[in-house]
């Protein structure tokens, strides 16, 4: 390699830069790792980014970007498997990336792990090869246990993975002030190991367009007040909730179109789509089935023309790591309701880029839209607020800077562990 010092391993064990966004397993960690791999390639980063083979059709090494490699290996069977079952094939995971680390005969300054199942794999890496790594979890085990209680399909090992790759990782990336607090507070990390570096949005694609001309585009009505959830569909990220608020605002004679962007297909079905079902009964049971478009998962390409084409963005989730789409929204110039938690209190200015509202509160929600729908200067300004905000402070560009400038702290450390997964075997 031309300059090794900058030849980098990331891995993302369940999460492909590759993998088409919006359903049950995809959104948030796989635009970090495609976007920060990307940004850092541009640095002058040699970046390779391994990720679990989820098809046999699937190439050993695919080219994707100058500077970006996407290497799949082989973990458990060659099929797409929910990452709450994919803890038992990193041990196999690890092997086969050693493997192919020795038989390439790469030499890595530094592994970025993605996730606790990746940490896992990081650790393990470096007890053989000595190579030291950074961690972003993007979600913790015992916040994720606190709210979803016995809903939580991880195995309890995660949590102790979670604790070791604490004390094992050189640094960790802590993606808003509440992750360095809750790493600090669940998992004793000292705090000097922990560096804040946020989540960014894609300059190049969110920018503000005009409102008419992309509600022209999505065939959308060109009149109406239209409030935008878009992402994940699943039950944390409180499209329920949203739906709940719709049938306030539709008590009170407001006359709102819910659009929803997100699911598992284009195309949705309730039999095959169970918490599509579980939402459109909610909104059966809220009289609002007419209020609201359920437009399915949608092409990256696309969702500048959905935030573009929304008074409001609106993101109630039970908690919040991070969130990405509150950027992209704003960086769209279209105000952001959120709830007050996890990441979306740092990136959301309460009453400058929109407001922040109580998780589980439709009430409060509904109220929120409705005051800011009575200004509409404020929103406005709202919107004017949010673009300068995102673009000062939550680039990619400004996001990988950071990175590097953390990656140029670590230096190869001596290693005194041995990691295997059978330690974290539940008892």
């Amino acid at each position: 390699m031309k300059n090794q010092l900058k030849h980098i391993a990331f891995i993302s064990e369940h999460a492909s830069p590759l993998a088409d966004l919006g359903g049950v397993d995809t959104g948030g960690q796989n635009v970090y790792v495609a976007q920060l791999a990307k940004h850092l390639a541009n640095d002058g980063y040699l970046v390779d980014v391994f990720t679990r083979r989820e098809s046999v059709s699937q190439k050993d090494i695919v080219n994707w970007l100058p500077g970006v490699r996407v290497i799949h290996i082989g973990a458990g069977p060659a099929d797409v498997i929910a990452k709450e079952e994919l803890l038992q094939y990193m041990d196999e995971f690890k092997s086969n990336m050693l493997r192919f680390i020795n038989e390439q005969r790469f030499d890595y300054s530094l592994v970025h792990a993605n996730f606790f199942m990746s940490a896992l794999v990081a650790m393990g890496i470096k007890q053989v090869l000595g190579i030291p790594f950074v961690v972003t979890f993007h979600a913790l085990g015992y916040v994720r246990r606190a709210h979803q209680g016995g809903n939580d399909n991880f195995p309890m090992e995660r949590l102790a993975i979670e604790t070791e790759a604490v004390k094992q990782a050189d640094y960790i990336i802590a993606e808003c002030p509440q992750d360095k607090t809750d790493l600090m507070e669940l998992y004793n990390a000292p705090s000097e190991k922990i560096t804040i570096i946020p989540c960014g949005f894609s300059a190049t694609e969110f920018k503000p367009m005009d409102k008419q001309a992309a509600r022209k585009l999505l065939g959308l009505p060109q009149h109406e007040q239209i409030i935008l959830q878009l992402g994940r569909m699943v039950p944390r990220k409180g499209v329920d909730n949203v739906i709940r608020a719709l049938g306030y605002l539709k008590a009170a004679g407001q006359t709102i179109k819910l659009l929803i962007v997100g699911g598992e297909c284009e195309e949705l079905e309730e039999g095959t789509c169970p918490e599509y079902a579980r939402l459109l009964t909610i909104a059966r049971e809220h009289n609002v089935v007419d209020n609201i478009i359920f437009a399915g998962r949608k092409n990256r390409d696309k969702l500048k023309f959905y935030y573009s084409a929304a008074d409001i963005f609106i993101t109630t989730p039970w908690y919040e790591p991070f969130g990405i789409t509150p950027l992209e929204a704003m960086a769209c110039g279209t105000p952001v309701i959120g709830s007050n938690v996890g990441g979306i209190k740092y990136s959301v200015a309460d009453g400058q880029t929109g407001a922040l509202v109580d998780p589980h509160n439709p009430k409060m929600l509904a109220d929120k839209v409705a005051e800011l729908f009575e200004d509409p200067a404020l929103l406005e300004q709202m919107g004017e607020n949010a673009i300068k905000r995102v673009n000062s402070q939550f680039t990619w560009a400004k996001v990988s800077s950071q990175v590097n400038n953390l990656y140029m702290r670590l230096q190869p450390v001596a290693i005194n562990s041995n990691i295997s997964l059978n330690k974290y075997k539940a008892a």
